[in-house]
């Protein structure tokens, strides 16, 4: 049994992949409700209202847009930049160029990493195989 402390409240649990308690994370899908239903019938509230009339923070309010769990609808007062480019955003951390830009960075690194590995493999199998004529 693996037992954590919960890093909203501080209290112990049984640690489920989670990085908070199960009270810790019902209060967040609350709020994460709350947001949503508030932000879908105000279309034209900006992130100060949306938080007073929740009683959500505007950085928790900020944190659901990033982890793209809710999206600015057309003619929103709602601002989220690109972290890369700073283009406007509906969700997420990046706009769908810059997401395209580093996906293909991370798979050319990737690749990279696999035919450096490979051909340490194989010069390692060659010493081996040298060492092995040798004697």
């Amino acid at each position: 049994m693996n037992i954590k402390n919960c890093k909203k409240c501080g209290k112990i649990y049984n640690y489920d992949g989670f990085n908070i308690c199960y009270h810790c994370r019902r209060k967040e899908e609350e709020m994460f409700f709350t947001v949503r239903e508030y932000i879908y019938s105000n279309t034209k509230a900006d992130i100060r209202e949306v938080s007073e009339a929740t009683g959500v923070s505007t950085k928790k309010i900020l944190e659901f847009l990033r982890q793209g769990k809710l999206e600015i609808k057309e003619g929103s007062n709602l601002i989220l930049d690109c972290e890369r480019c700073s283009k406007p955003i509906k969700t997420g951390r990046f706009c769908k160029e810059c997401a395209n830009e580093i996906e293909k960075e991370l798979k050319g690194a990737f690749k990279k990493d696999n035919i450096d590995n490979s051909e340490q493999n194989s010069y390692r199998t060659g010493n081996k195989l040298n060492v092995k004529n040798r004697r």
